[in-house]
């Protein structure tokens, strides 16, 4: 057995059914072995998307995504990808095929000291320098992405490390790391000091992250919540911890978000932040959460707590197993009073839209859309305006929405959207994006069409980089830089090109049949829906 044969074993003991990459010929030994092998590969088109779409298989699978790609440009173009993965605390497993062993540091052709330059952007590396330490290492790569605070491990194998005969494999069971022992069970002290809080608050809120959804607390919250009618607002990655439409959810915080979620935060006597960084896209004035309240801070990763704000009650611990002990634990709360004035928040600080009926509202789109869909739909936003839009008018009933929060990668939607169909091919697998970000990713449409992705896109099409464009409306007086789209493709030729349907809404008159036909089709169709390019989130 080589050593790329060990990596592929090691794969298959973990249960991967996809790898994501790119070949070349650091990495040729590897493609070789897993030709054999059961695990699935997936030729992208662009390597930064192959950590996208191991991302958008992960956060629907719950398991680990993979992705391999060759050394030098090959390893340096997923960065990328990597550091969008390391934002969102995404666990993924990253193969870099590497130059011989003998020749690092000599710069040879095609190396590039990947562990070095990922180094911020990677929850753990390791450079093989031994074939033999390869079943050791996937299996800690696997136990530290996927436990405590997730993210990307990486993998840096020398080619002569694939090439090297293992003398004997064998897989671990257990994974005992000395310096690596994360904690996931929360201070009972701490959790009873919440719950005496939480007695006596008359104005309580929880503010949920994207933590909420990696541990898969979901049902947890929703059952602590609707026990004690505590009301919900989320951060953009804590979409979908509640369906949009409960009675306790108040919408998304921060810049983008809903007025009635923001005043609720700020005048609630008892937060509850949970899963969140408190980063300035949620709380761009953390003083303003702190102010005459008390903040407790529940958070897996411990450097998270008061790295942005103080909290009153720091509780670390995994989101899933805090919830299990706050259900666990017999207390009132009383707050219908606040109920009701938050309510009347929602009715009456919802924002009014006022749009261009010669073109499609994308607010107006995206509501049908989301009512349309199926219940379990999975929704994938891009970035930029179509990412703000999604937030603010997507209806999530028991599906997801995935988006790219962290570091706010264009281009994100379409491969993670691949992934995500790849992980479970009966749910229905949106991507939403704009032409900026489509033509960001749009060599994807070869990747969906060779491997029989029936994943479904929506263009917003409105000639600019639409976001910057907003920006510069605002701030430079219209003095508009660098964001005319002229010259993008005519995108009924290009999904002609790539056998794909395509579809065009040019204002809302025929928004009806034209999402009935656009979800109704079970192969992957291209719809460009044309905005007012004067439009504003």
């Amino acid at each position: 057995m080589t050593g790329a044969d060990a990596i592929v074993k090691c794969l298959e003991n973990e249960g991967v059914e996809y790898v994501f990459g790119y070949p070349g010929v650091a990495i040729c030994p590897f493609y070789n072995s897993i030709l054999e092998s059961p695990v699935q590969t997936v030729l992208i088109r662009t390597e930064q998307n192959a950590a996208h779409a191991a991302s958008g298989l992960t956060r629907v699978s719950g398991k680990p995504g993979v992705c391999a790609v060759t050394s030098g440009p090959g390893a340096t173009n997923v960065i990328t990808g990597i550091a969008t993965a390391f934002a969102d605390s995404i666990p993924l497993i990253c193969i870099t095929g590497q130059v011989n062993s003998s020749l690092l540091g000599s710069d040879v052709f095609q190396e590039a000291d990947i562990t070095g330059a990922v180094e911020s952007f990677v929850k753990y590396s390791y450079l093989v320098r031994d074939a033999n330490d390869i079943p050791r290492i996937f299996k800690e790569a696997f136990h530290i992405a996927n436990t405590g605070r997730r993210g990307p491990v990486l993998i840096d194998v020398p080619i002569d490390v694939q090439n090297a005969e293992v003398k004997k494999f064998v897989y671990p069971e257990t994974v005992s790391m000395r310096t690596y022992k994360p904690t996931v069970k929360g201070n009972m002290v701490q959790i009873k000091k919440v719950v005496a809080e939480l007695t006596r608050a008359k104005r309580p809120i929880i503010c949920a992250g994207g933590g909420v959804l990696l541990s898969g607390a979901q049902e947890e919250l929703l059952a602590f919540v609707e026990k004690h009618e505590i009301p919900v607002v989320s951060t953009m990655m804590g979409i979908g911890v509640m369906p949009t439409k409960h009675p306790l959810y108040f919408g998304m915080v921060g810049n983008n978000g809903k007025p009635y979620a923001n005043r609720a935060m700020n005048e609630s006597d008892l937060l509850l932040m949970v899963g969140a960084r408190v980063a300035d896209r949620a709380v761009n004035q953390p003083d303003l959460i702190t102010n005459n309240k008390i903040l407790v801070h529940i958070d897996v990763d411990p450097a998270e707590i008061g790295k942005n704000v103080g909290p009153s009650i720091p509780l670390v611990g995994d989101a899933k197993h805090i919830f299990e002990d706050f259900l666990l634990q017999d207390f009132t709360c009383e707050h219908k009073q606040w109920l009701e004035t938050l309510k009347e928040y929602r009715k009456t600080m919802a924002r009014k839209r006022t749009s261009n009926p010669a073109y499609v509202d994308p607010a107006g789109f995206i509501t049908m859309l989301s009512e349309k869909m199926e219940d379990d739909g999975i929704y994938v936003a891009d970035v930029g305006q179509n990412q703000i839009w999604s937030c603010g008018y997507h209806i999530v009933k028991k599906g997801r929405f995935l988006t790219t929060g962290g570091m706010g990668t264009m281009g994100y939607s379409i491969p993670a959207a691949m992934g995500a169909k790849l992980a479970q091919p009966e749910r229905q697998v949106i991507a939403v994006c704009g032409d900026g970000s489509f033509q960001m990713s749009m060599m994807e449409l070869a990747t969906m069409r060779q491997h029989h992705v029936p994943a479904k896109i929506v263009v917003l099409k409105n000639n600019y980089l639409g976001m910057v464009r907003e920006f510069q409306h605002y701030n430079y007086k219209d003095n508009y830089s660098v964001v005319d789209l002229s010259g993008s493709p005519d995108l009924e030729k290009l999904s002609s090109a790539y056998d794909m349907k395509f579809l065009r809404l040019e204002n809302m008159d025929e928004a009806n049949e034209k999402i009935d036909e656009f979800l109704k089709q079970d192969e992957s169709v291209l719809m460009e829906c044309i905005i007012d390019p004067m439009d504003l989130v």
